[in-house]
């Protein structure tokens, strides 16, 4: 595994960790996601020595602690911004203590977007080296 590839990939979680506080609303925040995970899946395909997939995993998963971390740091002002978030956290289990679900549900959509980063990573590097390891 490529470490510090993985760590500087994961310098996009920690910008949409800090953008998505309160300059990035959720309706374009997939737009951004969308071209960051073009550009990661194309670096992993060529500057991983292999393990595409697992690289593309790891970055998901790191993206996930900046992300959960900066909406935990900055709890009220990230819910002040995102009404839409704050009505679906009222609404479901753990609601009394909507940090707590914010800390459980953010690794969760870091598995889930690792596995995406990861299957377009290998079929990345299937398109630009020819070869999935």
């Amino acid at each position: 595994m490529n470490w510090p590839l993985i760590v500087a990939l994961s310098g996009f979680g920690f910008a949409m960790g800090i953008g998505t506080v309160s300059l990035i609303p959720s309706t374009v925040e997939p737009a951004f996601w969308l071209v960051i995970f073009a550009i990661c899946a194309y670096l992993i395909a060529r500057r991983a020595p292999g393990r595409f997939f697992m690289h593309g995993v790891a970055v998901g998963l790191v993206n996930s602690v900046w992300i959960t971390g900066f909406h935990l740091a900055f709890f009220d002002t990230y819910l002040a911004h995102h009404a839409q978030e704050a009505a679906m956290t009222a609404s479901m289990p753990l609601s009394d203590h909507p940090r707590l679900l914010m800390a459980v549900v953010g690794p969760m959509i870091g598995a889930v977007t690792g596995l995406v980063l990861g299957i377009l990573s290998a079929i990345a590097a299937r398109m630009t080296r020819g070869q999935i390891r």
